[in-house]
């Protein structure tokens, strides 16, 4: 349990570049203080001391609102960076060098009996919002984007965004460890990938392309106020 506490102390230093110090980060961090309470109850619950576990949860719930089931197995090493909202389930199992942010799930479908919550491997980083519901693995290395639900089985070293989560290939490269923002974009993909379609159907056809779009290509820019004008008369002329 202590060398646990230790790692988890270790992680917050070495991935939050606000940590300024072990006390700080004793003293202040909500995700820190969760996962401490957590040991202390985890040891308790396999003891079978069930309702003390059970309060020590509760309280530290109330304290830093993150809910931690005791009976969870979480690794060494995790990080859950703020946590506010933050839910891992009875049966969830979590391994070494995870990383959570605020408001992820770790749960159940509701439908299952049993392992009923996932099992994340090592060196996994769940993005803001996600929720990942249901007794299968996420494999290691992976990273879950922000807002995703997963559902299913995650391969290692894979990359799943979207609602529900899907699997993005990443070339056999693995993006920076904390970054959460150089995350593919499957429908930004698929959007710009129409209005390419789309622009070089206006171009065939003749017809004035759109004024506003979501696509970052020069084709499907803006229009100025001065195109907009020859534009508006071109129509008129028809």
């Amino acid at each position: 349990m202590f060398s646990s506490i230790k790692a988890d102390l270790a992680a917050v230093l070495e991935k939050d570049p606000a940590a300024t110090g072990k006390f700080t980060v004793m003293l202040t961090y909500p995700g820190f203080k969760a996962l401490f309470n957590h040991r202390i109850a985890h040891w308790l619950y396999n003891r079978k001391f069930k309702l003390l576990a059970r309060l020590i949860a509760r309280r530290s719930r109330r304290v830093t609102g993150i809910e931690i089931h005791p009976a969870a197995k979480i690794g060494k090493g995790v990080f859950i960076d703020h946590g506010a909202g933050v839910v891992i389930g009875e049966t969830a199992e979590v391994g070494n060098n995870v990383v959570l942010y605020q408001g992820v799930t770790l749960g159940g479908t509701g439908k299952h009996t049993g392992k009923r919550h996932p099992t994340i491997e090592d060196d996994v980083m769940i993005s803001a919002g996600a929720k990942v519901l249901g007794p299968f693995t996420v494999g290691k290395g992976s990273k879950i984007g922000a807002g995703s639900v997963v559902l299913k089985p995650v391969p290692p070293y894979s990359t799943v965004v979207g609602v529900p989560g899907r699997i993005v290939k990443q070339n056999g490269k693995r993006i920076a460890d904390m970054d959460q923002v150089l995350l593919p974009d499957p429908i930004m993909e698929e959007f710009r990938r129409l209005n390419h379609r789309i622009s070089e159907l206006e171009e065939k056809l003749g017809v004035a392309s759109c004024r506003y779009s979501i696509s970052e290509d020069v084709d499907n820019r803006p229009v100025g106020e001065e195109e907009l004008k020859k534009l508006e008369e071109l129509e008129e002329e028809k």
